[in-house]
Parts: C-alpha cells; structure tokens; sequence
C-alpha cells in the first residue's frame, strides 16, 4: 500500500516515477535559473550608489562623508508612501540599521518592519544607513560623531515635535546607540535595542556556544591578521559567515532545500531576503579592531572601562531616556543574557536604577531567531507596533525595571476604544532576580572569560610584534581585493551571475518551463520520500552542530579553567568580586542625598496637577504594572481640558518622576500634603477626583489595595466616601470626544 492506502503496482509506480521525474527536472530548472537572477541581482545591487533593501522611497538629509570627521554613515528621511500620512508634531524615529557584515535597510524591509509600524503611527520616520566600504581612517568614535550629527539635524527639523527622538538600534547597531547615548544622553527620546549584546561573555551553559569561539581561537589577534590580508580593510562577509556557522543545517541544506521544494511560491521571498543577505560590506582595521577588542572579547562597555578619544568614560548609566530591551529565547546569536545582563553589571538592586533616574523595559520572546527580531512581519505587527503606539506611555514611566507584556485585544476588554491596535501592553515591575532568572554566568564562568581576555590581549601584542610587519609587507591593495572576490560567500554568488557562459541557456529555459509546468502530487510517494531524506540530513547536521558545540565549551572550560593559566595571566582566584564590574561613584551618592533633601523640602509645594499626578502615581504602585489605557486616557484627558494642555509630555513626566520619588522617600509625608496642594472650591477637587477615578478605571474596576487607595485619596481630596463608589466609573465620559 502507498501513503494514499492505495494498492502499489507496477504501472501506478512506474507512472509516480515518471511525474516525479519531470517534476524534479522542472525544479531544477526553476532553481537554477533563481540562482542566476540572485546572481544577476548582486551584481546590480553592488552597482547601486547607495545599496540598501529599503522597502520605501528615501531622500539624503546629512551625508557623513562630508562632515569635519567623515564617515561612510548618511541620514535620510523616509518618504511615506501613498496613504500613510505622519504627524510632525509627534516625536521622530530614528532606525540604525547594523554593519555587521550586511548591508542596511533590512529595518524598512517590508511594511510589517520597524519603519512601517512607526510611520503607521503618525512619526516621520529617519534611517541610518551606511556605504559598503568605509572612509579611510574611520573609526567607531567618528561613528558615533556623526550619529550625534543627525541626531541634532533631527531635532532642529521637528521643533514642534513633543519629545526628542525614538532611536531604534538593531542587532550591532544597538551597543552603538547606548554608546552614543551614554556620552550625549541630551539627544535622546526612548531607546529601543532589539537583538543586542551589551553583555558579551553572559550566557548558559551548553546553550550558548558562540561567544567561546574568540578563546579557542587565541583571541583577537587573527582578527588583526584578516584585516592585514585586506591592506588595511576587513571584510565583513566573515561575519556573515560566522553568522552562517552557526546554523550548518540551514546554511548548507534547508535554505536551498526550502527554495527548491516550494519553487512555484518561494522566489519572490528568496531573493528579497538575499539581495540584504548578499550584500556585504567593509570595515577599517580600527573599527573591527575596538569591536572585538572593547566589546566581544574583551567585554569592557558595560563596566564602564571603554574610553573617548578625550577620556570621557563611557558609563551606559549616564543613560537618561526610557531603555527598551527586546530579545528572544530562539536567538542564538544574541541570547537574552547578553541583551540583558548588562543590568546586573551596573546595578546591585532596583533602588539603584531608580537612583541614577533610568527606565528600563524588557520582552523577552518565546522562539523568534536572531534575524527574526527585526526581519519577521508578525513581531513588527505585536512587539514593534506596540513600541511605536506606546513610546509616549514608556517615556513617562517612573524610573526602575520593568517587564513589556502583551496580550490579545478580544473586544470585551474595560474600554477598548483606549487599545492602539491588535495586543494591550502592560509594563509590570520587575526585580533584577527575574533577570537572574534566565540563567547566566557564576564567579568561575566570569574568570574563564577574563582569563580568555587575557591571553587574548597577549597574542595580539605578540602578533603585532612578530608578525604583522611581514604581513603588511607582503599584501598590497590588488591582492587585498582580490582575497575578497574569492571569498567563498561571494563566489556563490558571482559564479552564477552574468560572467558565467554556461548559464547563458537557463533564463529561457525557465521561461518555458514556466509555461509548461507540471508540478507533482504532494502524495507522490517519491515526494514523501524526498522529504524524509531531507530530515534525515537536517536531523545529522543538527546532531554534528550539537557535538562541535558541546566540545567546544568543553574544550574552552578545560584551557580557561586552568588554575596555572589563570594564575599566568593574573587572574584571582580568590577574589569574591566579578572581573567586570562597574565602580561605585561616591560623588553620585552625595548628589542623590542632596536631592532626597530638596525633595523632601518640596513636598508641599504645587498645585492641583502634582496632587492629581502623585495621588494617581500612589494608587498605580499598588497595582505594581501600568496599562497603555490609562496613559491614553490621561492623553485623551489633556486634550479636552485646556489646562492639562499647558503642561508638555516633558513636563509631564519629569512631575510624575519627581511625585513617585516623593511617594518612595516619604509615602507618610507626601499623603499628608495632598490636602494642601488642593484649591478651596469643592467643585474643583470633585472633579479632579473625577478625572483621577476615570484614568485609574481605563484598565477596568479599581479594586484590592489600589481600590482601598483611591477611597485613601478621596477623603485627602475631602469627599464623601462609600464602599459602592470605590468600584463605579465617574460620570465623565472620555469616548465623547476624540484628540
């Protein structure tokens, strides 16, 4: 019997045969003939003056090559398509797109992308891109210089703009905005990092192998001799192929597979994704030098041990604008512990967040890939969409550590018309024991990786000592580019493109294959074998990774826990304290004393708005979480009552930072000065408390402790209570008008 339950006989196999034969012959074709426009396509986008996979017309507003300190860094503003219209009085996004071997673009891919969901919220919309080779002598300060630059250019475009830029970094390009941010925290809105590392040597055990393979491999030092082959450059398609390593299945079988066996369906989707996969880019010596150096290796950023040319100490804790951290269980390549364990580098409590005034959200996704975080069309339409309608709600979030949730809107929701779109995201406070959580490094595994740092840093002095003289010597700038056109990932690419005669003859045979196609039966018994073949061979090549994985941390455990090498390189072994910790900063203290001092003497001082803003901040710590409802009521709300209009959202939230800080150092104090800050007139509380009950009430009844905290708040307001009244809606109504 066949799959069908049908009896097999000569003739019927015979006739599968002969169907999957033409079938399999078909394909080929088709897929040959892929492969050739992928060629054809590399080789127009390589000819583009400013290659990018934008999904949207751009225009150049800074070119980086002409400023004091040129880089291969441009700015341009996306043109909204036909039908999408931006509101400039809302605050800009601004999106860095990784140079991490690959071309930019890959934020506006498509319109489910971060762009599109931000435009689709009314922002005008900013893209940093970059040109495939660098400027010579570039380095990643001048980057940084140039960043700043655009940013400045943003700013003075959007005078009118509520808030200052929303800057999205992705992958690579995330520890670049923190940097920046950290050094000039006054250009910056809310901060959103998606699938990047800040943490470098953080990870789990049999779970996160990549970030052994600068140990076993002696450290940066061959880093150094790759950009000496390149007369000075680095080729960024070895990162690509790093990438690529670490997923041999895929790499070697199922992406070509995948195209091959849905070859009527997959072209379109194939060649988008390797127009941005293929077009690989450049680097100075210098810059992936500082990379691997600084951040992957040596894991300097986080304990504030990386320096400006000027000696400003880059302390990612200078950091003022709302952080938010997007990362994914799936990725291997930037696993949540090192988008995240920063955090505990800096900070031994929450209290000490709050203390240096940062905001830090963090989602954490089920099983999305790495690329997936910022490429998939259904994390742009939950997560970034939910970021983008919600930047405002995150911006005025009090200062501490928090947890983004999403959950489906059904429809019998408390208020649904308060909903931006498809999911309600709730910011939940959140201990650094629920970053612990996830796993990460003890004390042995922080000494390994600073023994590797170690010994890292002497291979490369030996290297440049010994080798490099020779190397430089011997490679001139022909031979340098030559090594790069024979680099295996573009050989893949270049030997099926216009150079090559023997494909002169598939462009027309695809052609008429097409017309006479003839796909096969999905119960053709060949097929089904085919794909059995085809697990088999992902199944071993998973097995093969798993096996070089687990010897590989063997292998870097075994050399790195030496107590004799660790005791030649200096390492400690006896130390209680991590090898990368950031330092305390007595003077930090005594500012925060003095501030709890003028706080605590300003307690008594203001108005009706700071005794609505810090009753609503009192109740809302009850419920430990902030729903996006009640800042959309609040928004509603200032848009109907003339006076709350006069407050900026700037203003706004730093009231709402300085009531919760009032409300942390002394609840009793900040209570009992509630009735003071109120005006005389009753009918003024009343309503008052009218608009405070409506805020509280947008996510649905007020109950538990924060029920018994509005009825505290009603009678500070000096209202008649009832024990009815904690739960009922008040009579004003924010649906009957919209902003």
């Amino acid at each position: 019997m066949d799959v069908r339950g049908e009896a097999v006989t000569g003739a019927g196999l015979m006739a599968d045969a002969a169907a999957y034969a033409v079938d399999a012959g078909q394909r080929w074709t088709l897929f040959l003939d892929t492969l050739r426009r992928r060629g054809l396509q590399y080789e127009a986008h390589l000819a583009e003056p400013l290659p990018n996979v934008l999904d949207y017309a751009a225009e150049l507003i800074s070119d980086g090559r002409e400023l004091p300190r040129a880089v291969n860094y441009v700015l341009m503003r996306i043109v909204p398509p036909a039908g999408t219209s931006v509101d400039e009085r809302k605050r800009p996004f601004m999106i860095v797109d990784p140079r991490a071997g690959h071309g930019p673009g890959i934020g506006g891919f498509k319109a489910d992308s971060e762009i599109g969901v931000a435009m689709k919220a009314g922002h005008p919309c900013y893209f940093v891109g970059f040109l495939p080779d660098p400027v010579p002598g570039q380095t990643i300060e001048d980057i940084s210089r140039a960043e700043a630059h655009f940013l400045e250019t943003i700013i003075a475009r959007h005078p009118q703009a509520e808030g200052k830029p929303c800057v999205i970094g992705n992958c690579q390009a995330g520890w670049a905005v923190m940097m920046l941010a950290a050094v000039r925290p006054d250009l910056f809105g809310p901060i959103i990092i998606a699938g990047a590392p800040l943490s470098y040597w953080a990870g789990v055990k049999g779970r996160n192998p990549m970030r052994y393979s600068g140990g076993l491999l002696g450290g940066t030092w061959l880093t150094a001799l790759t950009s000496d082959l390149g007369a000075g450059v680095f080729d960024g398609a070895w990162l690509v192929q790093n990438f690529e390593n670490q997923n041999p299945a895929n790499t070697l079988w199922t992406k070509q597979y995948n195209l091959y066996s849905k070859i009527d369906t997959e072209v379109d989707r194939y060649l988008g994704f390797e127009k941005w996969w293929g077009g690989h880019v450049t680097l100075n010596a210098e810059e992936i030098q500082f990379i691997v150096d600084e951040l992957f290796v040596g894991n300097h950023l986080a304990c504030g041990d990386i320096r400006t040319s000027d000696g400003t100490a880059i302390d990612l804790r200078n950091i003022r604008s709302p952080i938010v951290v997007f990362c994914s269980q799936g990725d291997n390549i930037t696993p949540p512990q090192q988008a995240l364990d920063w955090i505990l580098d800096l900070y031994d409590s929450v209290d000490e967040i709050r203390s240096y005034g940062q905001t830090i959200v963090y989602s954490v996704h089920d099983k999305i890939g790495h690329l997936g975080i910022f490429v998939s069309g259904s994390v742009a339409r939950k997560e970034h969409e939910e970021f983008a309608s919600n930047i405002d709600f995150i911006d005025v979030l009090p200062p501490g550590l928090y947890e983004a949730i999403f959950e489906p809107k059904t429809g019998s929701e408390a208020d649904p018309e308060l909903i931006t779109g498809d999911w309600i995201m709730r910011c939940e406070a959140r201990d650094l024991d629920d970053i612990r959580a996830l796993g990460g490094n003890d004390l042995d595994d922080e000494r390994q990786f600073a023994a590797a740092a170690r010994v890292s840093e002497t291979n490369l002095s030996l290297y440049r000592a010994l080798v490099q003289p020779f190397v430089r010597a011997g490679v001139n700038p022909a031979m340098a580019e030559a090594f790069r056109k024979l680099h295996p990932l573009r050989l893949q690419y270049e030997l099926f493109g216009s150079r090559n005669p023997f494909l002169s003859w598939v462009g027309e045979a695809a052609e008429k294959v097409r017309e006479e196609r003839q796909p096969v039966s999905p119960d053709n018994p060949f097929i089904k074998a085919q794909e059995q073949v085809s697990r088999q061979i992902v199944e071993t090549l998973d097995a093969w990774r798993q096996t070089v994985e687990h010897q590989s941390e063997l292998a870097f455990r075994a050399i790195y826990g030496s107590p004799l090498l660790q005791a030649a390189v200096g390492i400690d072994r006896t130390a209680d304290r991590r090898p990368r910790s950031a330092a305390k900063n007595e003077l930090h203290r005594e500012l925060i004393r003095r501030r709890i001092r003028e706080l605590r003497e300003d307690v008594g001082r203001g108005g009706l708005l700071e005794a609505v803003t810090r009753a609503l901040v009192y109740i809302g710590l009850a419920r430990n979480s902030a729903d996006e409802r009640g800042f959309e009521a609040v928004r509603r709300l200032r848009a109907e009552h003339e006076r709350a209009r006069q407050c900026t959202l700037e203003e706004f939230k730093a009231m709402v930072r300085e009531q919760y800080f009032m409300l942390l150092i002394d609840p009793a104090a900040a209570l009992q000065a509630i009735p003071g800050l109120l005006p005389a007139e009753p009918g003024e509380r009343e309503a008052a408390f009218a608009v405070l009950a409506e805020v509280l009430s947008a996510r649905g009844p007020v109950t538990g402790e924060a029920g018994e905290r509005l009825e505290e708040i009603r009678t500070l307001f000096g209202l008649a209570t009832g024990p009815e009244q904690a739960v009922r809606k008040p009579a004003l109504k924010l649906a009957s008008k919209k902003d």
